[in-house]
């Protein structure tokens, strides 16, 4: 099976960082300081439209600003102390992959920065592929599943995604690929339930007990 997973707020718990590093860079540029909660609401978006979304009134060019700088304090807090994997995440990966399935990642963040954090983790030559936002249609559109759906030559019915946004259920719907949620990530799992995953996990681990792997 390909096993497709979201970054943040489902392998990695970054949800803190994230918010701190936005609020922390508008706080630079003198814009409105926001709330926790609005801040969750975008993870897992390109960081560009994610930035459009938190302030639609800025300019183009204050935006672009704003991407630099949260950038810079989000490298700053994560080398400080790099974000940890959620409790099972290292061990059920190890053990899906030694089982014969494809694991890969599917995520807002830019190459440049999933790159270092594969580094960081060890993880380089873990993951069998990746997609970044940059590089790629940010979610929810479903053009980075779709390539991985190519790279790999499987149907969306042999691969799921697993994720903790509404972002990552609603692409994986678009093509009828099964979808797999998280009810400790960024988004309340009640925001998820519409989208009729198959399975909503408490603790990453319960993913090994899914009636498809047997």
């Amino acid at each position: 099976m390909l096993f497709i997973f979201d970054w943040d707020g489902t392998l990695c718990d970054s949800k803190g960082k994230i918010t701190k590093a936005m609020q922390l860079a508008a706080c630079d540029l003198g814009l409105e300081s926001l709330a926790d909660e609005v801040i969750h609401n975008i993870i897992g978006l390109g960081l560009p439209e994610a930035i459009h979304r938190l302030y639609p009134e800025v300019e183009f060019t204050s935006r672009q600003r704003l991407r630099e700088v949260y950038a810079d304090h989000f490298l700053s807090l994560d080398k400080e102390r790099p974000s940890d994997f959620f409790p099972g995440v290292a061990e059920t990966l190890r053990q899906l992959k030694a089982g014969g399935h494809s694991l890969t990642v599917a995520t807002g963040k830019s190459r440049k920065g999933l790159d270092r954090i594969f580094a960081v983790h060890g993880l380089t030559d873990f993951f069998h592929a990746s997609r970044c936002a940059d590089e790629t249609a940010s979610k929810p559109d479903p053009l980075m599943l779709m390539q991985l759906l190519e790279e790999f030559q499987v149907t969306a019915a042999d691969a799921v995604m697993i994720g903790d946004t509404e972002y990552d259920m609603e692409m994986a719907r678009r093509i009828d690929m099964p979808r797999v949620a998280v009810s400790y990530g960024a988004h309340h799992i009640s925001r998820l339930h519409p989208y009729e995953p198959e399975l909503c996990l408490d603790r990453f681990d319960q993913l090994l007990l899914w009636d498809r792997l047997s």
